[in-house]
């Protein structure tokens, strides 16, 4: 068996799951081909550098690496966000296992990105259980309006027969109750007018929402344009996009004037992404706007229900704005894709781009 590190050396790099060794001083001391392709780097910038290197501090739990080489706890977890420094992120199923060569300990990390069929599944699958909850509150917010309108009727017409100011104030107070619950009520069921669609400049939109937020003296937020000038123009309702973005701006807005970030950014990105996915459909060419801040994150427990309508993780918050933004976007066959930990929160909302010719509305 003389040639069995050849070998070996072969299968490793011939494997599809990105591999990687591990010193006890988190030292890279291999890769494989996969590895490389996950760090989307060459083979002499990974060498001599540590694996916390690579990512960001805060998303990283170092602790479970050492645990593992101090105790000898190995430990895989599904579905891991793991962040580069560069603002990329992916998601990816980890296996870490502890072996001994000459009396030293290393540690293997088996990286296996997450199949991206399966999180098209899974976002199909949020979308059905999203249109089923809308569809119940919708159910359940007309049932309210029925009763809510003859209380109101009952108490405008005994209003008018009750003697005294005192006496007319109570009748009031449920006139007044009335017509807040049916605001919420309407609020709750959401945008009920067809998009006017046209085609339309997408950077022409979000620089109205960008000057609505510069206008805000109330807290001052740098915001970062990054735009890509080549996407052509969408097919599109522009006063249902604007106010989808304003929504997720706002919201990005106010959590970072709760959490006190020092030095508050939201970042406004356009980019193109070809062959997309959404809600079961493939499109060709998607334009996709992003709204990235620097704020505290979204609580990993919320991020299933977040479009929920009165799902909030503000103390004040109605829990209707991405709701929504999510309808507003559902109008143009789009979608609303997010990714957050501590420092870095994004929502993405995707709009397929069709040709001119194809839309005889």
């Amino acid at each position: 068996m003389g040639n069995t590190p050849l070998l070996l050396e072969t299968i490793f790099q011939s494997m599809t799951n990105a591999l990687l060794v591990l010193d006890e001083e988190f030292n890279i001391v291999y890769v494989n081909e996969a590895a490389l392709n996950v760090f989307e780097t060459g083979l002499s910038q990974i060498q001599e550098k540590t694996f916390d290197e690579f990512f960001l501090q805060e998303h990283l739990d170092l602790r479970r690496f050492e645990r593992a080489f101090s105790k000898g706890e190995e430990f895989s977890e599904a579905e891991l966000q793991l962040c580069f420094k560069d603002g990329r992120c992916i998601l990816v199923d980890l296996q870490a296992n502890i072996f001994r060569v000459e009396q030293k300990e290393y540690l293997l990390l088996e990286i296996m990105p997450v199949d991206k069929q399966r999180k098209i599944s899974q976002e199909t699958q949020q979308y059905a259980q999203q249109v089923a909850a809308r569809e119940l509150i919708r159910g359940l917010a007309h049932e309210i309006k029925n009763p809510l309108g003859g209380i109101r009727g009952a108490a405008q017409l005994l209003n008018r027969q009750l003697p005294t100011r005192e006496q007319q104030e109570f009748t009031q107070m449920i006139m007044e109750q009335a017509d807040r619950l049916r605001g919420l009520v309407d609020r709750l069921l959401g945008p009920n007018t067809l998009p006017q669609k046209g085609y339309c400049n997408l950077h022409e939109v979000i620089e109205k929402v960008r000057s609505v937020i510069a206008a805000d003296q109330s807290y001052s937020i740098r915001v970062i344009r990054d735009y890509d000038p080549s996407i052509p123009d969408v097919y599109a309702d522009p006063d249902m996009l604007q106010q989808a973005l304003l929504n997720i701006v706002r919201n990005a807005s106010q959590a970072l004037k709760d959490a006190h970030i020092e030095k508050p950014t939201i970042r406004l990105k356009t980019r193109i992404e070809r062959s997309s996915v959404i809600n079961g459909k493939r499109h060709a060419l998607c334009a996709l706007i992003s709204v990235i801040d620097n704020g505290p994150g979204i609580p990993r427990e919320l991020r299933d229900t977040l479009f929920y309508p009165m799902v909030t993780s503000k103390k004040n918050g109605s829990g209707l704005g991405l709701s929504i933004a999510q309808t507003l976007t559902d109008h143009h066959d789009g979608k609303i894709d997010l990714e957050s930990f501590p420092g870095y929160t994004e929502f993405t909302i995707y709009i397929p781009i069709t040709k001119k010719d194809a839309n005889n509305e």
